[in-house]
């Protein structure tokens, strides 16, 4: 099986989180390093699926990834997600994880001490 899995970097100019993909080939086991929990879509073909980048952990090689700007400057400015989108297209499954790193930052950081000014 052909899949795509996310790689970890701090870049990804469009989505933030990232939309750099490593693709593995052949049979055996790939160890992945997913954020929350992990939810598998299977799409049909032509469905697409519209995300935030930064969700997307790994694909089958059968599903094509496109970025998408947002729409509307309302949508831009109040969305809290940014300007872009990722649109994932089928058929194929694809494996989204629940809280990219920077969810599960602004979590933690919601429990650590601060100082009161």
């Amino acid at each position: 099986m052909d899949i795509y899995l996310q790689r970890r970097a701090s870049t990804g100019f469009f989505g933030g989180e990232g939309f750099l993909m490593q693709k593995y080939s052949g049979s055996g086991y790939a160890w992945l390093e997913i954020d929350g929990a992990v939810q598998e879509r299977t799409l049909a073909a032509g469905e697409k699926l519209v995300i935030d980048s930064g969700f997307v952990a790994a694909m089958e090689a059968t599903c094509t990834m496109e970025i998408q700007t947002v729409k509307g400057l309302t949508n831009v400015v109040l969305g809290g997600e940014g300007l872009f989108n990722t649109v994932v297209s089928g058929p194929g499954k694809v494996w989204l994880q629940t809280m990219p790193i920077n969810a599960l930052a602004m979590n933690l950081y919601n429990y650590m001490p601060h100082s009161s000014n």
